[in-house]
């Protein structure tokens, strides 16, 4: 092994600066923000005695959920503006909802949602629910055809698989 590939194996085998040791000893994790604010939106979690309780807050009113959750949820602005919440049930089941400035939201199990380099993927049919300003944010796949939804053949040019 070169020295480079020695010292590529020493810096991947300690944690980075900045992570919280994770517990039970193994590998590190980052612990999420409990308030995110972003552009005109701001989201706050905290834990009760047997759940997670998070609110999202805007110029259109404010969102109280709670949940038993596997950990606490996940906050990340979206170009300054959009408030994007992740959350996983301890039942295993993942959500994403994505919170907009004019006071829309759209949700869906994460099984439907996907990331590709940094970037929400999102079904093509989220698109027409997103103010035009916000579209550009998110990415768009076609792999969501449900008869009640179905994918209209001018869209499936906006879809990056």
């Amino acid at each position: 092994m070169g020295c480079a590939g020695l010292l590529l194996a020493a810096v991947l085998a300690g944690p980075a600066y900045g992570q919280a040791k994770a517990k039970g000893g193994g590998g590190t994790v980052t612990p999420p923000p409990s308030a995110l604010a972003c552009g005109a939106l701001k989201a706050e979690s905290s834990r009760t005695a047997s759940a997670f309780q998070w609110t999202v807050s805007g110029p259109a009113g404010k969102t109280t959920e709670t949940g038993a959750l596997r950990g606490g949820p996940r906050f990340e602005c979206i170009d300054g503006a959009v408030l994007v919440v992740e959350f996983t049930s301890t039942a295993g089941y993942s959500f994403f909802d994505a919170y907009f400035p004019d006071g829309t939201n759209i949700g869906y199990g994460r099984q439907q949602i996907e990331r590709r380099g940094g970037r929400f993927v999102l079904p093509v049919q989220a698109k027409a629910r997103i103010a035009p300003q916000f579209r550009a944010a998110f990415d768009y796949h076609c792999r969501l055809n449900m008869p009640a939804d179905p994918i209209q053949p001018a869209a499936r040019a906006d879809c990056v698989f």
